[in-house]
């Protein structure tokens, strides 16, 4: 997932960069039947460039501010909830990290290992900072068990 700016600009250049690969190695196929390897190799670096191209795409439907509601199936899943909330409202990670009163790198650091060396307290400070609702639903997988 794209984070902020410098990697959006980063992977645009590493998409145009696939796509360029791409065009090279059906262009050096030409007309006639690729071998098996050459074929594979194509499909990979065509499979990269989607990828990259599903990322962007993702990160500027969210930066355009067009979505506001992001779901989560699971608390593990909080972390990019979060992620895309900041980025949907439009907002950096400075931004944030002043909101919350810290250095922008501790942003990075939380963004970076999904929020794991974050506590309870300040995933909180974060849903508020960018004043998101969050909804919670908790429900035993195995209500058998004892």
């Amino acid at each position: 997932m794209i984070t902020n700016e410098v990697q959006y600009r980063a992977t645009l250049a590493h998409l145009r960069q696939f796509e360029e690969a791409a065009t090279n190695l059906e262009a050096n196929a030409g007309a006639g039947k690729r071998s098996r390897l050459a074929q594979v190799e194509l499909d990979a670096v065509r499979a990269q460039a989607e990828d990259l191209r599903h990322e962007v795409d993702e990160y500027e439907q969210l930066r355009s501010g067009t979505v506001s509601t992001f779901e989560a199936s699971s608390l593990a899943e909080l972390a990019t909830l979060l992620v895309k909330a900041r980025i949907a409202r439009g907002w950096t990670q400075r931004r944030l990290a002043d909101a919350l009163g810290v250095a922008e790198q501790q942003v990075q650091r939380y963004e970076s290992t999904a929020f794991r060396s974050a506590s309870l307290a300040r995933i909180c400070d974060v849903a508020d900072a960018l004043d998101i609702k969050i909804s919670e639903t908790a429900e035993l997988r195995d209500p058998d068990v004892a």
